[in-house]
């Protein structure tokens, strides 16, 4: 492994391909955007909207199925959990009642494609065959809620372009955000050792390591030792990596290069794929491009972040506006110091 390619150890869940999985996951989505006219005990009314009990206990079971994967949640995770999930339904209904107030229909057109696709996908399948139309009219009803909110989305964060009096102060207000970050130029060497390897081994690494930082520190050349030692792709060019940006690099190797002035060595770094010895050649300091040499890219980020807020308003003043009674009564109590706000009302 290259060492600019940061160590991670990420969670990998199973990725559903099944069709039987296919069509459940269809079912369960579809029962949590059905049209609220169920005859079961009302868990929430939403302005004229009702959202039943039925209906939460889906939506709470899914996302708990996908949160709690890993183990058993305390109560305190399952008390956030369930406002989390009811605040989501709630934000849902008031929502596609904005949608229904500014007359937004589904796009037939949209949906059929979706529903083509699933017909090729699974145009082999005995069993898309035989419950093809037991799923369909609860799969093209949320495809069609699901459009609607699409477009309604489309319709407030389609804000105008800024005028130049706003994307200059957008760019004043944000120059991080077009900030070439700081970059060092650095040579490596990476003696590689299995992460699953004795601890011998490892303390052989760091002798050697060791070893190869007094060399260089007494005049060795670092490209000879570099060819000789580093088991990293960049030994075939004596160990420059070139200009490298923050964050490229495992913390542990970032953070002996901020205690080095160029041509400074470190002393043995021991990294996830081995040890490592680094000089720095040279540092470039993080530097601001003017707005001219980045007016596109701020144009972009301003209506980006101008649709975010336009977004954000108006779910605000839904909340605000809408009168909302729930039942939480089968909630857990939430830890007093949590300071996590209860469905707005």
């Amino acid at each position: 492994m290259n060492i600019e390619q940061q160590p991670a150890v990420t969670a990998r869940r199973t990725a559903h391909t099944s069709l039987r999985l296919a069509l459940a996951a269809a079912c369960m989505a579809a029962a949590c955007h059905m049209a609220y006219a169920q005859n079961a005990p009302v868990f929430a009314k939403v302005g004229e909207s009702v959202i039943t009990s039925e209906q939460y206990e889906a939506a709470f079971q899914q996302a708990a199925r996908g949160k709690f994967y890993h183990g058993n949640p305390s109560e305190a995770a399952i008390a956030q959990l369930q406002r989390e999930v009811l605040q989501k339904l709630v934000d849902e209904a008031l929502l596609h009642a904005e949608a229904q107030r500014r007359a937004i229909a589904p796009d037939a057109a949209a949906v059929q494609k979706v529903i083509a696709g699933y017909d090729e996908r699974y145009k082999d399948s005995a069993q898309w065959k035989a419950n093809r139309g037991k799923v369909l009219p609860d799969l093209e009803a949320k495809l069609e809620r699901d459009n609607v909110m699409e477009q309604l989305t489309a319709q407030v964060k389609n804000v105008p372009a800024p005028t130049p009096e706003q994307l200059q102060k957008y760019y004043d207000d944000h120059k991080d955000k077009f900030t070439s970050p700081e970059q060092v130029h650095i040579r490596l060497i990476l003696l590689k050792v299995d992460p699953s390897a004795p601890k011998a081994q490892w303390d052989g690494a760091k002798e050697e390591g060791a070893a190869i930082a007094k060399r260089l520190r007494a005049g060795a050349d670092f490209a000879e030792l570099a060819h000789l030692h580093s088991g990293d792709d960049s030994a075939k060019r004596g160990g420059d990596m070139g200009y490298i940006h923050r964050g490229m690099l495992p913390e542990a190797a970032e953070k002996a290069i901020d205690a080095l002035q160029p041509g400074g060595t470190s002393d043995a770094i021991v990294l996830l794929e081995g040890v490592a010895v680094i000089r720095l050649e040279a540092r470039k300091q993080p530097v601001l491009n003017p707005l001219a040499a980045v007016r596109q890219r701020a144009q972009d980020l301003y209506v980006r972040d101008a649709g975010e807020q336009a977004w954000t308003a108006l779910l605000a003043k839904l909340r605000r506006d809408t009168p909302v009674q729930l039942d939480e009564s089968r909630f857990l109590p939430l830890a007093a110091n949590t300071g996590d706000p209860a469905p707005a009302r």
